[in-house]
């Protein structure tokens, strides 16, 4: 085995200093260093050598490799100077290309934000069950099964009593079931309907808020979306309170804001009337109270609920909802 590797090195040693050109050079690089090359085979006859001989060996092997990978370098870098082809380098000073990073979602972005706003006033966050039974999404919200008011909603239904739910509403309820007024929520989340277009989605995102004390009044409702509107949108947003009908508040209303895109002067998006509509709200009915055992002499409140999709597009300018779930990083880099 040592006189075997002894015979390679001078075998190398007679090639390479014979070696004419980089293509000469290349071709000893592969005989002697390649996968099949006379070292790699080297390397596997040293299980057969006996323990006594295989330090010597492999420090032969090791020494042989060193020799043949400087002596090649240098023989490759003689050809380069010969040629007058710029050796390449690489400049150890330049800064590192980093991984290019990711950002929120644009719907993350737009629930962060309103979260923070209503943070500010007092509200804290509560979630819960996007699996709903039909009584809190329906029947604790004033919404009996023969009420019309079910057929504004396209319901997912899991079984007779189940349901995916169709707002974030029921949260309040659950809330209500375990603490004493005074309390002020929002309720960020998934919520699931029967419905896809370039406004509608199966599956989208709400915020229900809540606030109940003694003395809440519509007023007290009117400040808080004033509030929220102008830090959103601007404060010299304009907002409007349109009269509505919701099961579980009355009186109820539609929150309008000056259109976005046209400053209220009238286009496609608003339908040439200067307003779009942002939100649902109004004052918790009084049955609501009652299925929670709230006394609704004592205490009053208004409740409000908007799709943070909706939201987003009106704040960004987007025309279809679709485009936040199809993860076209075209669109997604934007934000």
């Amino acid at each position: 085995m040592i006189d075997q590797i002894k015979k390679h090195r001078e075998d190398f040693d007679s090639r390479v200093a014979q070696a004419a050109d980089a293509e000469a050079v290349n071709r000893l690089r592969i005989e002697f260093l390649g996968k099949k090359g006379h070292l790699a085979q080297a390397m596997q006859s040293l299980r057969t050598v006996p323990a006594a001989e295989k330090p010597a060996a492999g420090k032969l092997v090791n020494e042989l490799k060193q020799h043949v990978e400087r002596l090649l370098g240098e023989k490759s870098q003689t050809f380069e100077v010969k040629s007058g082809k710029p050796r390449e380098s690489f400049d150890t000073s330049l800064p590192g290309r980093r991984e290019a990073l990711g950002s929120l979602h644009p719907i993350t972005q737009t629930l962060e934000e309103i979260e923070a706003i209503f943070h500010g006033l007092g509200f804290c966050v509560e979630e819960g069950p996007e699996i709903e039974s039909d009584y809190y999404n329906f029947e604790a919200l004033n919404i009996p099964k023969d009420h019309p008011a079910r057929d504004m909603q396209d319901t997912f239904y899991i079984g007779e009593e189940t349901v995916l739910r169709t707002h974030t509403s029921p949260v309040q309820i659950h809330v209500m079931e375990r603490q004493e007024p005074p309390l002020r929520i929002i309720a960020p989340g998934r919520v699931y309907r029967c419905d896809s277009d370039v406004s509608h989605t199966p599956m989208f995102h709400q915020i229900e808020g809540l606030m109940v004390d003694e003395g809440v009044s519509f007023s007290h409702l009117k400040s808080v979306m004033n509030i929220f509107v102008h830090q959103v949108f601007g404060k010299n947003t304009s907002v409007r309170f349109r009269p509505s009908f919701f099961p579980f508040t009355c009186p109820s209303a539609e929150v309008d804001i000056q259109c976005v895109m046209c400053s209220g002067k009238g286009c496609r998006v608003c339908s040439q009337t200067g307003w779009l509509e942002i939100l649902g709200a109004g004052m918790v009915d009084p049955a609501v109270f009652e299925a929670v055992g709230y006394d609704s002499d004592k205490w009053t409140g208004f409740a409000f609920g908007m799709g943070i999709e909706r939201i987003a597009m009106l704040k960004y300018g987007i025309n279809d909802i679709r485009l936040f779930f199809e993860n076209d990083l075209r669109f997604l880099r934007q934000f």
